[in-house]
């Protein structure tokens, strides 16, 4: 059993808030009705524990078993909807350079935040031994809600075309296996998660982008 596992449901819950808030400004930007919003900030939020738990095995994932995060996703995709439905839109400037700056902000704090946490329940769930595992599932929870996101509204995942994103998680999780050796699961946990947040706010402000082929 790993320590104090409060501060690994902080993180969740605020990864959950952050992706699913993105989610469902993807639903706005692509005009989709509620039920289109639900679902995409849902999925966000929740599809990559979902798909880390089916590659470990823990049938049925634990969003079945534990339905905590997929309300808070419910929740706050709903809390968007109203924000926007009763045109306080204004506020949240869903449009041009901000948008991209809040959708840019919300992704990285899911994606660090998720990342940590995925290394995190794969170390709990006795694949500590295999860092090469563990790093794979943080990196999977963390970029697997929004590529679940991007394909359901229709666009190339971001993971594919835009700035440092799968790197940015790769660090994360493999910073994370570092910092176990001198430091608990909390501490590893949110030291991982910045440098995640870190590496995505740089890559946005300075245009970081791995070479292409053209």
């Amino acid at each position: 059993m790993l320590p104090d596992i409060n501060v690994y449901k902080i993180l969740e819950i605020i990864g959950t808030i952050a992706f699913a808030s993105s989610g469902a400004m993807v639903a706005v930007k692509r005009r989709l009705g509620y039920l289109g919003i639900v679902v995409l900030g849902v999925t966000t939020a929740v599809g990559g524990g979902m798909c880390r738990d089916i590659l470990i095995g823990q049938t049925p994932p634990g969003m079945f078993l534990d339905p905590t995060n997929t309300i808070i996703a419910f929740w706050t995709v709903n809390c968007m909807f109203l924000t926007i439905r009763m045109k306080w839109s204004q506020l949240l400037h869903l449009q041009g350079e901000t948008y991209d700056n809040i959708m840019n902000f919300l992704d990285a704090v899911g994606l660090g935040l998720f990342t940590a946490t995925g290394v995190n329940m794969a170390i709990s769930a006795g694949f500590g031994n295999n860092g090469f595992l563990c790093a794979f599932l943080g990196v999977i929870t963390g970029v697997g809600g929004g590529i679940l996101r991007d394909i359901l509204s229709g666009q190339t995942p971001v993971v594919l075309r835009k700035h440092i994103y799968a790197c940015a998680s790769i660090a994360g999780a493999v910073s994370y296996l570092l910092f176990m050796q001198a430091a608990d699961h909390n501490l590893s946990m949110f030291l991982s998660s910045s440098i995640v947040v870190m590496i995505r706010l740089l890559a946005r402000k300075y245009d970081w982008n791995l070479p292409g082929a053209q």
